[in-house]
């Protein structure tokens, strides 16, 4: 990493899933180097507490799903640009891995428009960490053949032949942003004739001491989450897989309600 602090640059890194111990050594150096720190809302402020400088500016730019108060992409692209600008190390923190679902795209477009120099740091990705602290593992044998990793909210516009083909695949779907509304996803998936008994999972806050499993079927999941809220992020994992639960769940929550993602 170049520490010259004359020249400058932006270092986008993923945080991890939630633990404040599942970041990568890249990342712990880079926190201990920056100067300022632009993080979301998905990150565990104990990552940054316990591995930034004590004089480090820390910089808060969450976007949190539809709500208008939040950030928006454009005002996190001029604050990364404005001190990437001053010749500073700038780490701009993401939850999860930088490329799954983060707008890095748009980060990255203004950091080159701009001859930002840069660097990317990935992270373990949501679907990883959740599934691992939740004894799922996504593709197991005689289980599913393949994982497919999306995104579902009411801004999806998969097309039929997409549900079709998501609806008989033998594998293992995980949806983002999904469980707000993770009872449209199963009537949409029993539509398209997935199996009924088809498992699904919910996991709130996978990896943190709130984790919370959920398990219930596509037949079953609206009368099992009916008016039920989802602590911020969940994940849902759809498919035989999910079962394993029951017999591989090694990791045990020590908190029963509360968040550890707070805003700093």
């Amino acid at each position: 990493m170049n520490t010259d602090r004359r020249s400058g640059k932006v270092i986008l890194a993923g945080a991890g899933p939630g633990d404040a111990d599942l970041i990568t050594v890249r990342l712990q150096k880079c926190l201990a180097q920056a100067d300022v720190i632009i993080t979301d809302r998905l990150v565990n402020p104990a990552i940054i507490s316990q591995n930034a400088r004590r004089d480090a500016e820390i910089l808060f730019a969450g976007k949190q799903g539809y709500n208008d108060s939040s950030y928006s992409q454009d005002e996190v692209n001029e604050m990364i640009v404005e001190h990437g600008l001053k010749g500073k190390i700038v780490l701009r923190l993401k939850g999860g891995d930088i490329a799954f679902y983060s707008n890095v795209l748009d980060e990255l477009e203004s950091l080159v428009s701009n001859n930002i120099p840069f660097e990317i740091i990935p992270g373990i990705t949501a679907a990883s960490g959740a599934s691992a602290f939740a004894g799922i593992p996504l593709t197991a044998r005689n289980y599913a053949q393949s994982v497919q990793i999306l995104t579902f909210n009411p801004n999806s516009r998969y097309t039929s032949e997409k549900w079709k083909q998501l609806a008989s695949a033998h594998e293992t779907l995980v949806f983002y942003m999904a469980a707000k509304n993770v009872v449209d996803l199963a009537e949409l998936l029993l539509r398209y004739t997935r199996h009924p008994e088809t498992p699904l999972a919910v996991i709130e806050q996978a990896t943190t001491d709130y984790q919370q499993v959920h398990i219930t079927t596509l037949q079953k999941c609206a009368s099992d989450f009916a008016g039920k809220s989802f602590m911020s992020p969940s994940l849902v994992i759809v498919g035989e897989v999910a079962t394993l639960h029951q017999k591989f769940a090694w990791f045990h929550p020590t908190e029963e309600t509360g968040s550890v993602f707070k805003d700093i």
